[in-house]
């Protein structure tokens, strides 16, 4: 399996604090049957991203564990004003691996009223949007709708493993059944940020979408598309678009500003 989403590079977010635990997380994930692992700290307005201490800490820890697991670096991106303001010049600063694959993960209070229009010149910048865990984002759980809609622009969607096992609440899980039987779902990742309460852990979510969609579903959600987006491949898997509401409601014009 691959994740590639994972805040195990230690004192650089809310994640892993120390290099001790980052090892034990890595280990955690070694045994778990995880071979690649993408270290993706946020960056916003609490957490400065500073892409060459985040490559610092990778390389040390991939020296410490050597090649029983190959780490790459991303980040968790804000559609904050600098990182917009900062995006077009310094792609791969933030990317996945450095390809054209960007984890974006939306406030859990307001979601840019501008939306659509970002998404689509991220996509002219060459970056192909993945937005994280939709399924725990509170404005999105109340009109998920709106998931559907950023699907038909090619928005591309990462589930948070432990959501498909109940560990995020009911709504979280619900919505993750739903999608993923609609075929709205591109990636699980673990989103891990400990050894305990947010563990590096795939394979029982694994398990959980085998037995609910077959072998081959979770194959691709776990390992084939992960592996093309650490690698730069467009996706192998490409879920069907579901159907938008015909009949949405009707949004007010403004003034588009991708900064």
């Amino acid at each position: 399996m691959v994740d590639i989403h994972c805040h195990l590079l230690p004192g650089i977010d809310d994640g892993a604090d120390t290099f001790e635990e980052a090892v034990e997380m890595a280990e955690m994930a070694i045994e778990d049957g995880i071979t690649h692992v993408v270290g993706t700290p946020h960056a916003n307005e609490q957490f400065r991203f500073d892409p060459d201490l985040v490559r610092r800490r990778r390389d040390e820890l991939q020296e410490k564990i050597g090649g029983r697991l190959t780490l790459a670096t991303g980040c968790d991106f804000h559609l904050n004003y600098e990182n917009l303001q900062d995006l077009p010049a310094n792609k791969t600063k933030y990317t996945i691996n450095q390809k054209n694959y960007l984890l974006i993960e939306l406030n859990d209070f307001s979601i840019p009223p501008n939306m659509e229009e970002t998404l689509h010149h991220l996509q002219l910048l060459g970056i192909s949007p993945i937005l994280t865990h939709p399924e725990r984002n509170p404005l999105i759980q109340r009109h998920p709708e709106r998931l559907g809609r950023w699907l038909h622009l090619g928005v591309y969607v990462q589930i948070t493993a432990m959501s498909m096992l109940g560990r995020f609440g009911s709504k979280a899980q619900k919505l993750t059944e739903e999608w993923l039987d609609r075929e709205m779902v591109h990636f699980f990742a673990s989103d891990a940020h400990s050894i305990e309460r947010r563990p590096l852990c795939l394979s029982e979510a694994y398990q959980a979408v085998a037995a609910r969609r077959g072998e081959p579903r979770a194959q691709a959600l776990f390992r084939e598309n992960p592996l093309a987006a650490f690698e730069g491949r467009p996706l192998p898997y490409e879920p069907q678009q579901p159907v938008v509401d015909p009949n949405p409601p009707p949004a007010r014009r403004k003034r588009f500003s991708f900064f």
